[in-house]
């Protein structure tokens, strides 16, 4: 996990837009190959579109091993239509092109008899697998659950789904399996102030970095648009020439 003090600073110090940042966690006597922080973002509502893409791109079987069952386009959109994003926490990470490429969700306890627990659910595209961005997402979903006020936080999954059931292992979390089905409880310590800062210092980075690949793309744009004008106008005279 990266420090208050490393992720503000990197935060701060986004960089090029067209590369994600490195940023140290510890300072180590021996050179070692410096992490990168990849920029989660929080999730709202007007980007539900953008989560009915991504989770409509998984084939068959990952929506099976992402919803437990084999859920077809209208269940999908179902969910998404049903996502509560004043209870709930969403957050992603986004290509250079703006795509949805990983989502994670946390789902807090609709009952205040139990508000202290949370349940994580992760679905990563296809084309973007083997970065560890499931991890990452739930490390984030773990900050962001223990500065709630939760205190224990749930996977529910396929026994199969062992990439989702590592990420649980790694976590520390304790894993009891029951036939095709696993669940996963990590308990979570207190919020404090650095987790708290942390979580703020993520989310300013993510928004910056949003923010730059959306300039980035409209600018792109633009020189598309106008390459397109001067070829026109090329054609243009090329007919007109006698």
């Amino acid at each position: 996990m990266f420090t208050a003090k490393a992720l503000l600073k990197a935060s701060l110090g986004v960089g090029s837009f067209l590369k994600a940042p490195m940023v140290e966690a510890q300072p180590r006597a021996t050179p070692a190959p410096t992490p990168v922080l990849v920029p989660i973002r929080s999730i709202g509502p007007r980007e539900r579109d953008r989560i009915a893409r991504h989770l409509l791109s998984l084939n068959a079987h990952d929506r099976y091993l992402r919803f437990g069952y084999a859920a077809s386009d209208e269940q999908v959109q179902r969910y998404v239509d049903g996502l509560d994003f004043d209870r709930d926490e969403l957050f992603g990470i986004y290509n250079r092109r703006l795509d949805l490429i990983a989502m994670a969700h946390v789902a807090f306890a609709p009952s205040e008899q139990h508000s202290g627990c949370a349940e994580f659910g992760v679905s990563v595209a296809e084309h973007a697998r083997g970065r560890g961005y499931g991890a990452r997402l739930f490390e984030r979903a773990v900050v962001v659950a223990r500065n709630e006020g939760v205190g224990m936080l749930f996977i529910h999954a396929l026994s199969e789904n062992a990439a989702m059931l590592k990420i649980a292992r790694n976590a520390g979390a304790s894993v009891v399996r029951s036939g095709s089905e696993s669940e996963a409880h990590l308990e979570l310590p207190d919020a404090t102030f650095d987790s708290r800062m942390s979580e703020i210092a993520l989310e300013h980075f993510a928004e910056v970095d949003f923010q730059l690949k959306s300039r980035a793309k409209q600018f792109w744009s633009f020189l598309a648009g106008l390459q397109e004008v001067r070829s026109g106008m090329r054609d243009a005279r090329s007919k007109s020439s006698p």
